[in-house]
C-alpha cells in the first residue's frame, strides 16, 4: 500500500488532470441537457482502461524502486548496477551520477595517496627522531646528577609524545598491524613500570604493585601503550609524596589508582573525547586531550573496555577490562 501511495503521489498531476477533464465533460453534458449518465459511463470506461494501462507501469515502478532500495542497503555498489533508465531525464541523472562517482573515486585515490605519503614521512620522522634520543640516553648513561636525571625525564616525555604521534596516525589508517596472542598481564605491566621507574624515583612517588595473575588475549604493543598512557597521567597529576597502586580489582580487570588531584565530576563524561582537557588541563596546561582519547580508541579496537572513577582531591582510578576480547588464538 505504501508503494501504491508513492506511485499515486508521483503521478498526482495526471490523476488531477483526468479528474478535471471528467468534471468538464459532466458539466457540459449537464449545461446542454444531455443525460449525465452518458458522461459518467464514459468517464468510468476511460478510468477502467486507464487502470489496465497503468497497472503494468505500476509493477515496473515497484520493481525499480525495490532494486534501488536494495542497492541503497549495500555498502558498495556500482552505477552500472542501476535499473535501466526510462526517458531522457533518468538517463541524464544516471550520467550525472556516473560523473560524480568518477570524481569521487579520483578524489578518494588522491586522498589515499596523500595519506600514504604523510604516513611514510611521519614514520620516517619517528625513526629519525628516535636516533638522537637514543644517542642522548647513551651519553647520559654514566651521568648521575640532578641535571642528567631531569634531562632523562624530558627525553622520556619526548619519546612518549613521538609514540603518540605515530599511534594517532596508525589509528586513523585503514591498515592495521594488530597481532593477537595470549599474554600474561603481569609481564605487560612490568614493562610499563620499568619505563617509568625513574619518574617514580625522581617524583618521590610510592608505588604499590600487586602482581597480576590474569592472562589476556590482546596485542601486547597496543595494550602496553594504553597502560603507559594511564601511568603517565597518574604520574603527571600526583604530587611528590603521593602514591600510585596497581592491582587486579577482579579477575581480568586491572585497576591503576593514584592519590592525585582527581577529576571534576563535570569533566568525567568527556575525558575520552578528542582534544578535551577539562579543568585540570586548562589550569595546569599539561594536557593535550589526546592520551585518553587514544586509549579509548585502542581499547575499542582490541575489544577491551576502559573507564574512570575519580573525585577532586581524592585521586583517580582507571579500570581496564581485558576480558572483552572475544577472539580465538591463532
Amino acid at each position: 500500500m505504501r508503494e501504491l501511495g508513492s506511485y499515486l503521489k508521483h503521478h498526482g498531476r495526471v490523476l488531477f488532470f483526468y479528474g478535471i477533464c471528467s468534471g468538464i465533460f459532466i458539466l457540459f453534458f449537464f449545461l446542454y441537457q444531455i443525460p449525465v449518465e452518458a458522461a459518467l459511463y464514459s468517464a468510468a470506461v476511460c478510468g477502467a482502461l486507464g487502470v489496465l494501462l497503468v497497472f503494468p507501469h505500476f509493477l515496473a515502478f515497484r520493481k525499480k524502486r525495490r532494486e534501488l532500495q536494495s542497492l541503497y542497503r549495500q555498502q558498495e555498489f556500482s552505477v552500472n548496477n542501476l535499473p535501466e533508465s526510462e526517458g531522457i531525464l533518468e538517463r541524464d541523472y544516471q550520467e550525472l551520477m556516473e560523473e560524480w562517482n568518477r570524481r569521487y573515486r579520483s578524489m578518494e585515490e588522491e586522498h589515499s595517496r596523500k595519506y600514504r605519503d604523510m604516513m611514510e614521512y611521519y614514520t620516517l620522522w619517528v625513526h629519525q627522531i628516535k636516533t638522537p634520543i637514543a644517542s642522548m640516553y647513551l651519553n647520559l648513561e654514566n651521568e648521575d646528577t640532578a641535571l642528567s636525571r631531569a634531562i632523562k625525564g624530558d627525553l622520556m616525555r619526548i619519546e612518549q609524545y613521538v609514540d603518540m604521534v605515530l599511534c594517532y596516525l596508525r589509528l586513523e589508517s585503514e591498515d592495521t598491524d594488530y597481532m593477537f596472542q595470549e599474554y600474561g598481564m603481569d609481564g605487560i605491566v612490568r614493562q610499563a613500570l620499568h619505563r617509568f621507574s625513574s619518574s617514580f624515583i625522581n617524583g618521590k612517588i610510592r608505588l604499590e604493585y600487586q602482581p597480576v595473575k590474569s592472562r589476556v588475549l590482546t596485542d601486547e604493543k597496543w595494550l602496553l601503550f594504553v597502560i603507559e598512557q594511564v601511568l603517565s597521567n597518574a604520574l603527571k597529576y600526583t604530587k611528590s609524596g603521593g602514591r600510585i597502586w596497581i592491582e587486579e580489582a577482579e579477575p581480568g580487570i586491572l585497576c591503576i589508582g593514584d592519590t592525585g588531584i582527581g577529576i571534576a565530576p563535570e569533566d568525567l563524561p568527556r575525558i575520552f573525547e578528542k582534544g578535551y582537557t577539562g579543568y585540570n588541563g586548562r589550569c595546569q596546561k599539561k594536557a593535550s586531550g589526546i592520551g585518553l582519547y587514544l586509549c579509548s580508541r585502542i581499547c575499542n579496537r582490541l575489544g577491551h573496555r576502559i573507564w574512570v572513577s575519580s573525585a577532586v582531591g581524592a585521586g583517580t582510578r582507571v579500570y581496564l577490562d581485558v576480558r572483552k576480547a572475544h577472539l580465538e588464538i591463532e
